[in-house]
């Protein structure tokens, strides 16, 4: 296959694209409209908002990004009408039955001419409520294929996943696809029931209603919910959780449409396509970064020997575009569905506390600006390298100035109850945080990727520019990358907020 035809082989084609204005899909749909023209249409599902309609919401969050900067370039004046003629924004959500497509008469025109579907929809927050993360990660995936099974064209369909589906199991972690009903080590039920999950959250929902509770208890009672049903069958967070639940609920459409899950591990900014560090929101280490360069925190907690998986979006995205192509023809069906792992701690791991101190080097020659425009100045971290010492850490140095502001509250006649709620709030969301990224802060899972290795030596293979379609995480010096690349994606990105 030469770089032509994996080029060749999204000439004519029709894609549908679900979470349109995720990192994912716009460095995937800014990769297809450089780099073949000729695609036919991409239709593009998004969610309307009640201060913006769906066009709005892909000029301003998809292709009125820096991230089209390239594109806008090379097109000029023509840029507007060529997105126009290829691009087709669509109000719809995969929570619903044919996602949510109102119109009948677009959607058997969708049915009869789509060709591909990337399913990148997700909601990422860890502790999401367990109503809406399920409905998105986890029947979300369903709707999608119901939606493929429609579609008379369809040669792929591509579910985009996480890797830490594995959960906080031990070792090499394998690309293999999940059975239905399967738990993980430490579930305290032997077997998932995604029918039952549907009835104890709609049971849950009409309890808190009979209380009559305010929507803001209603959320945080059902985010609490969704870790106690995720912990219940071995996972850490409803993230991770609802996403098992989704690719569990994936089968082979037809002997015709291959279903290909790609499971990422932690995605951070554009390597070098279309050109380095670009980034849009601050995902897991990102946040530890900006709170450590802001002065927020003065500690790392982690295991400093633990492999930190990183992997950047536009490798990723050249997988994704590398799968498709490869798996345009029809597999054996008894293979069922294929899985890619891509990540880094196989192949060119770095170590959690190689990370601490790349952030160090970084804030001292590059020091993030305060509100008054001076430098902040940052010391180097307490690392705390167990749950234990973190506790310990906090109750020495936070909680008895908690408390002292509790006590002159309480003699002062609730004067300071503004600041002791805010206080004892912080405390309680640090205590949350560190307990929803142990997981990962704590790992002992290295991620296999030989399906992704073998998929990149049959590409290297047969004469394709690397540099076009790189996924190959052993180029990777970290230490040039994350000073030189990811941590200056993410100041601009602070200073841009």
């Amino acid at each position: 296959m030469e770089e032509s035809k994996i080029l060749q082989h999204f000439e004519g084609k029709t894609i549908l694209v679900t979470g349109s204005t995720g990192f994912l899909a716009k460095i995937f749909l800014e990769k297809i409209l450089r780099l073949q023209p000729n695609v036919k249409k991409l239709f593009l599902l998004m969610r309307e908002t009640p201060k913006l309609s769906v066009q709005q919401r892909f000029e301003e969050e998809v292709v009125g990004t820096e991230l089209f900067r390239v594109l806008r370039e090379k097109h000029g004046e023509d840029f507007k009408s060529i997105i126009s003629s290829k691009v087709v924004p669509l109000s719809g959500d995969v929570g619903y039955e044919n996602l949510g497509i109102a119109d009948a008469q677009l959607r058997q025109q969708m049915w009869q001419e789509i060709n591909i579907i990337v399913n990148s929809a997700a909601t990422t927050k860890f502790d999401e409520r367990y109503d809406v993360a399920f409905e998105i990660n986890s029947l979300g995936a369903k709707h999608v294929q119901d939606f493929g099974t429609k579609c008379s064209k369809l040669d792929m369909l591509l579910h985009v996943s996480t890797a830490y589906v594995h959960g906080t199991r031990v070792g090499l972690m394998q690309e293999k696809a999940f059975c239905m009903g399967e738990t993980l080590p430490g579930a305290k039920i032997p077997y998932l029931d995604i029918n039952e999950e549907k009835i104890v959250i709609q049971e849950k929902l009409r309890s808190l209603q009979t209380q009559k509770l305010s929507e803001r208890d209603i959320t945080r009672a059902m985010k609490d919910f969704g870790i106690e049903r995720a912990m219940l069958h071995g996972w850490p967070n409803t993230y991770v959780f609802t996403k098992a639940m989704g690719e569990m609920l994936l089968e082979r459409l037809n002997q015709n449409c291959n279903v290909v899950i790609i499971r990422p591990t932690i995605i951070t900014s554009t390597f070098k396509d279309p050109f380095p560090g670009w980034i849009e929101g601050l995902r897991t280490l990102d946040s530890i970064f900006v709170a450590y360069g802001k002065g927020n925190i003065k500690f790392f907690v982690g295991d400093p020997d633990s492999a930190i998986d990183l992997v950047p979006g536009d490798m990723v995205v050249n997988c994704m575009i590398a799968v498709i192509a490869t798996h345009s023809n029809p597999i054996n069906e008894k293979e069922g569905i294929i899985v890619y792992q891509i990540g880094s701690s196989r192949r060119n791991p770095v170590k959690y506390d190689e990370l601490k101190w790349f952030m160090l080097r970084y804030l001292n020659n590059n020091p993030l600006i305060d509100s008054c425009g001076k430098p902040i100045k940052v010391a180097p971290p307490v690392i705390l390298n167990t749950m234990p010492s973190f506790h310990n850490y906090i109750s020495f140095h936070y909680l008895p100035f908690v408390q002292m502001l509790g006590l002159a509250n309480m003699i002062c006649c609730n004067f300071f109850e503004s600041s002791y709620t805010s206080a004892k709030r912080r405390i309680n969301q640090a205590m949350r945080l560190a307990d929803l990224y142990k997981p990962y802060l704590f790992s002992q899972a290295i991620f296999d990727d030989s399906n992704t290795e073998n998929l990149r030596m049959r590409i290297r293979g047969r004469n394709i520019d690397m540099e076009l379609f790189n996924f190959d995480i052993k180029c990777i010096m970290w230490d040039d990358y994350l000073l030189n690349t990811h941590f200056l994606g993410i100041a601009k990105y602070v200073l841009s907020g």
